[in-house]
């Protein structure tokens, strides 16, 4: 053991595994490593145990219950895992996946989100559970796999979520199964205003009652590892980002990664009869009202290799134009998007003139137009009394002068940058050094910055968002 205490956060996202080992005082990272998942929507939850043993020593070890220790892990005062939420881990009664757990982004259950939402109109669902189904959610999944895969179906004795199921696995498949607050939320079938599951819910879409986690409080432990480390509640991704953040009432997180997420945190649950607005649970005791879009930094890269040019070289085109890409606009649903809901949707350019034609604007307009649907979700967050005052802007794409510098205007509210990290991983840690101080508060750690934007007083950004409006509703009809 080192002399100053050290705690572990695991992040076990969709792409790879990630440990962060980090000081519990001044939440400082000493030690990171990571190993990647194989690519598929569908995938073997012992894939993401392989990760973790490879993060961990540096290479897979076929035998890992007959190891003695945990590497990096065993240098923890304590652990706690975050992942991916929504992914279906349906267990046998011997501990066995039944099937390939589905991940969030695997939209095979569609149809069985419509049936729900046939079942129940959106309000129903948003009062009484907080969410309204989407294929990525849980309760989707159950039914597809009751309705495609009755045999399967029935042999189901327990679900768990991926990060339920890794800390199970540090646990070596000993003890009751367990949760948190802020994963259970993302089920469908767990009841965020009541904080209780809903096993009517659950019976009606997998044609019987499996066993289903006990929800623990965020600073309870799960258990321990086999060599006596504690292991913490956990969460889920976007609940650990919010706590690696250490985000408060009024701030707004924006993810620009693969898709945007746009989150924020509040003392009550928040209800959106539209169902736009999700009314998760945070890891800290409130709450984490979300959205996210399907369409973000991808845009960036398909329209650079449109234009033949590297990412660097599309970021400093796309603040060489005008400001307002001339009177270009792009409004960026290249895959369909999910926030609004128009799964079919294409992208439109639009405005386009021989004069405004060039690269500098169509590299401005593809920043604009991502920006301009995360204002969209920012609205949707303030239609049901989210306050916001200030944005903090993560992210793979957050890391471009252009967004940076458009984003204040476009969201006309101050614009702050942390520096990179693995902030779902430092969020699991504070977790677990919350856990290990046993104070009512988790610890607290500073977030390094590295840029603050504010918004100034520049008309374009006013006329580019009525065009982006008005392209976007004459376009979708919403």
């Amino acid at each position: 053991m080192t002399e100053r205490r050290l705690v572990a956060g695991v992040d076990s996202s969709t792409q790879s595994t990630k440990i962060l080992l980090v000081d519990a005082e001044t939440g400082q990272v000493v030690a990171r490593r990571d190993a990647p998942h194989p690519d598929g929507t569908a995938i073997d939850p012992e894939h993401w145990w392989r990760a973790l043993e490879t993060a961990v020593d540096g290479h897979f070890d076929p035998n890992p219950r007959q190891r003695h220790e945990l590497g990096l892990l065993d240098q923890a005062a304590a652990i706690s895992v975050s992942a991916q939420q929504h992914g279906m881990v349906a267990l046998d009664s011997a501990g066995t996946a039944v099937y390939d757990a589905l991940l969030w982004n695997d939209v095979r259950s569609a149809p069985q989100a419509r049936q729900l939402r046939q079942l129940h109109d959106s309000r129903w669902w948003a009062t009484e559970l907080g969410v309204v189904p989407v294929p990525s959610f849980t309760s989707t999944k159950l039914a597809w796999l009751a309705q495609t895969h009755p045999d399967l179906a029935a042999r189901i004795d327990s679900v768990l979520l991926p990060h339920d199921w890794l800390s199970w696995r540090l646990r070596s498949c000993d003890g009751p199964l367990v949760t948190d607050r802020s994963d259970a939320s993302g089920t469908g079938y767990y009841s965020v205003p009541t904080d209780t599951y809903r096993e009517d819910l659950v019976e009606a879409m997998l044609g019987h009652l499996p066993t289903l986690p006990t929800v623990l409080g965020p600073s309870e432990w799960a258990g321990t590892t086999r060599t006596g480390v504690p292991i913490a509640a956990g969460c889920g991704d976007n609940a650990g980002a919010a706590l690696g953040l250490g985000i408060r009432e009024g701030d707004v997180v924006i993810s620009i990664g693969t898709s945007g997420t746009v989150f924020a945190t509040t003392p009550k649950p928040v209800c959106d009869p539209t169902g736009t607005v999700a009314g998760f649970a945070d890891a800290a005791g409130g709450n984490l009202p979300l959205l996210a879009t399907l369409n973000a930094a991808r845009v960036f890269d398909a329209t650079a290799t449109m234009l033949g040019v590297d990412l660097h070289q599309f970021d400093q085109l796309a603040q060489a134009g005008p400001p307002d890409a001339g009177g270009l606009v792009m409004v960026p649903y290249l895959d369909g998007e999910r926030t609004p809901d128009l799964p079919d949707a294409t992208g439109v350019i639009a405005g386009v003139t021989r004069r405004n034609m060039t690269p500098e604007n169509m590299a401005r307009a593809a920043v604009l137009g991502v920006l301009h649907a995360l204002r969209d979700a920012l609205d949707s967050l303030r239609a049901v009394g989210v306050p916001l005052e200030h944005a903090l802007l993560i992210g793979g794409g957050a890391r471009s002068g252009a967004v940076r510098r458009a984003a204040a205007q476009v969201f006309q509210i101050p614009v702050t940058v942390p520096m990179p990290e693995e902030y779902v991983a430092l969020g699991a840690a504070r977790q677990a050094a919350w856990a290990l101080s046993g104070a009512a508060e988790p610890p607290t750690w500073t977030t390094r910055i590295d840029e603050v934007i504010e918004p100034q007083a520049e008309t374009w950004s006013a006329t580019a968002r009525d065009r982006f409006v008005t392209t976007r509703r004459a376009s979708y009809g919403r």
